[in-house]
């Protein structure tokens, strides 16, 4: 369960997102800080580099790290897939390429 502590906001400008009906926000985060990014939210370890390939559960689709995507919902910010409109998935719903065949 998540903590009830808000989480600080990262440091970049956002835009609006509309998540299953709910309003989000996203982060637009320059690529020359997708590393940093990655390694204050990135939950597991050891931390993929942004060109290792992963697999999203929720859409079924592949992915490069480099494309994710940060979100802030609920005061709270969240590693979440390129395909997030299409299935929900956070990092936890990435998985290893080969998990899909």
């Amino acid at each position: 369960m998540r903590p009830t502590a808000r989480d600080p906001r990262l440091p970049f400008p956002t835009k609006p997102l509309i998540i299953n009906g709910i309003q989000a926000e996203e982060y637009l985060i320059p690529d020359k800080k997708k590393a940093e990014v990655l390694q204050a939210l990135y939950i597991f370890r050891p931390i993929p580099s942004l060109d290792e390939e992963r697999f999203d559960l929720h859409s079924g689709k592949k992915f490069r790290i480099r494309e994710f995507r940060v979100t802030r919902e609920g005061g709270h910010n969240f590693l979440v897939s390129p395909y997030y409109e299409e299935g929900g998935g956070t990092v936890i719903d990435w998985v290893p390429p080969e998990a899909d065949e």
